[in-house]
């Protein structure tokens, strides 16, 4: 319950005219105020339809925070201490597979993909409610900060002319210059000015929370000194596990297990066309279904108290404008959402917020149109630029030697091209952010497209032939020199406009020789024939743009340089991912 100090805050008088009208006290809106506040002498008026948000809600989904998003709520809005001291620190992305030949009883039965080291841009794994409640508090011990609950009728009416927009809702009416839509899946802007957009995500999702601890390392029929002393620990490292997101792959779905203070938060996302959503319509049944597919969870979750579910049916959502200078924006699931299988939600939050916060600065018309023009196309970019990895290969999942190539790429992509425009404050530098996007959109883009095609193709093409048995396999995500590369760009801020442009350009050429061998490795891999990893003529001859997947051009491909003996000079380990190589050509010697 509120205390009496959050009770006098919020019985402050509603003014009638303010800056910044944000609809939706959740994250979105919320950290925008923080941002506001933070950075402007703007004032603000907090609406929501709960009385008390944070307290009214039910447990919000989307805990898990990744570098982008991370950085912007721990040292753009301040929050490190408070994060730290409520909140897990978090230990990366995990992911597991089953091994054919295992029951997969025990979690030492599963293959591995991980970074082994922390992060050292800190990311945690959030009680939304906890956050949200803590930010609802701090933003109103600011003057020019407001909060209204309860607020029911609400309409907005947005001024054509350049005055104030009115804010409508039962018993009462305020102006504002500036309305920011961050009512999540309300999307109270979007129905009104009818701006919906499909994309080509259709996911759905199931999501519960248990009582206490999921701790995948102790779910096992092993004791705990032979967990202690396991040989393995070379590979996988002390930290604990349990504070990772933990991703269990199938294909085209995956199961998260996240850890928060005194529970667990467990959840199913699923490509409709893979899984029958009858098997998944509410947690009792999701937890049979996860316990047939990863058995080790048969040990768990049957036990477990369930505290509180949610169901999302089909959640990827496109929106045809964003921002305008008109004085409006959204943010947040109320404008556009893509998928949680790399938790981007908070990382898009941090960009339009950004973007808006900057916006709102602006009193001049001329350069407000200019502004928002580019920012409605850098969030638009920004978006476009992760749907590929949800639409077009997510079936890569059902597989570890697929998935790992494909995250691979997508995490240089995530380092070494996402991050440092948001690590040297240029998401709003209209000389950096022109010449950023015609990057993305002539040499990252197109080498994208054909990466997640490309494994799309070898999955299905494995899934046709079964897979060779082996494993469990342990695989370190930074072995692979590029990813190593991509995140060393971390750690280069303060740049200028041509420094950020000479890093995104190392980056792409750095990303172009990841691509070139993920070709590499997948022609190798189908045809058996490791000597093509290091085969320069054949590497030379691939084409990063438009490359597909034809087993016979493969073969003919290798047929033409089978007889060159230069090595190509890689500044990666062309070996990386060999075991699974040698392990389609034991299977074929033992066929």
């Amino acid at each position: 319950m509120p205390s009496e100090d959050q009770g006098s805050v919020r019985s402050r008088e509603v003014k009638s005219l303010y800056d910044v009208v944000i609809v939706g006290a959740g994250l979105a809106g919320l950290t925008l105020a923080r941002q506001i506040l933070l950075y402007t002498d703007k004032t603000v008026l907090l609406l929501d339809k709960r009385i008390d948000p944070p307290h009214d809600a039910p447990q919000k989904y989307g805990e898990s925070l990744v570098q982008l998003g991370g950085y912007y709520l721990s040292k753009v809005l301040d929050l490190e201490e408070y994060l730290l001291i409520n909140h897990y620190l978090k230990y990366n992305l995990r992911f597991y597979w089953p091994t054919a030949a295992l029951e997969n009883r025990g979690f030492e039965d599963y293959s591995q993909l991980y970074a082994r080291n922390v992060s050292n841009v800190p990311t945690y794994q959030l009680d939304r409610n906890q956050l949200e409640e803590y930010l609802l508090r701090t933003n109103q011990e600011n003057a020019r900060c407001q909060f209204l609950g309860g607020v029911k009728d609400l309409s907005v009416d947005l001024s054509e002319t350049g005055g104030p927009h009115h804010i409508r809702f039962e018993g009462g009416e305020v102006k504002c210059s500036w309305v920011v839509d961050a009512s999540g899946r309300g999307q109270v802007l979007k129905r009104q000015m009818e701006l919906t957009e499909e994309n080509a995500i259709r996911h759905g999702a199931i999501f519960f929370w248990v009582d206490g601890l999921v701790n995948i390392e102790k779910i096992t029929g092993r004791s705990h000194q032979e967990v202690l002393y396991d040989r393995n620990r070379k590979h996988t490292g002390h930290f604990p596990l349990f504070l990772a997101t933990n991703h269990f792959c199938a294909e085209g779905q995956w199961f998260w297990v996240i850890p928060l203070h005194g529970k667990t938060s467990l959840g199913l996302v699923y490509d409709r066309k893979v899984v029958d959503e009858s098997e998944v319509s509410n947690p009792k049944k999701t937890i049979d279904y996860v316990c047939r597919n990863w058995p080790m969870f048969a040990r768990d979750l049957p036990q477990r108290k369930i505290l509180d579910e949610g169901r999302l049916i089909d959640f990827s959502h496109g929106c045809r404008q964003t921002i305008s200078p008109q004085g409006w924006a959204m943010v947040g699931e109320s404008g556009r959402f893509l998928d949680p299988l790399y938790s981007p939600g908070s990382d898009l939050i941090a960009v339009y917020n950004t973007l808006i916060v900057d916006a709102i600065q602006i009193s001049d018309r001329k350069i407000l149109e200019r502004k928002c023009e580019l920012a409605e196309i850098i969030e638009r970019v920004v978006y476009q630029a992760f749907i590929p990895s949800y639409a077009v290969s997510y079936d890569c999942l059902g597989d570890q030697e697929a998935f790992t190539l494909k995250y691979v790429f997508e995490l240089s992509t995530y380092w070494g091209i996402m991050l440092p425009p948001l690590l040297n404050n240029l998401f709003t530098n209209h000389e950096f952010m022109p010449a950023y996007l015609y990057r993305i959109r002539d040499s990252v883009k197109p080498v994208n497209d054909t990466v997640q095609h490309f494994l799309s193709a070898f999955f299905q093409w494995k899934k046709k032939r079964g897979t060779p048995a082996g494993g469990p396999n342990f695989i370190e995500l930074f072995n692979a020199a590029p990813l190593s590369a991509a995140e060393k760009s971390a750690y280069e801020v303060g740049l200028n406009v041509a420094e950020a442009l000479d890093l995104i350009n190392r980056q792409i050429a750095n990303l172009d020789e990841l691509a070139r061998y993920i070709l590499t490795h997948v022609y190798a891999s189908v045809l058996g024939k490791p000597e093509l990893l290091t085969n320069a003529s054949f590497i030379r001859s691939l084409d990063l743009h438009h490359d597909v997947f034809d087993v016979q051009a493969m073969e003919a491909a290798y047929q033409a340089h089978a007889g060159s003996t230069e090595v190509y000079p890689w500044k990666l380990d062309p070996h990386y991912l060999e075991q699974f190589i040698q392990m389609k050509a034991a299977a074929q010697v033992n066929q």
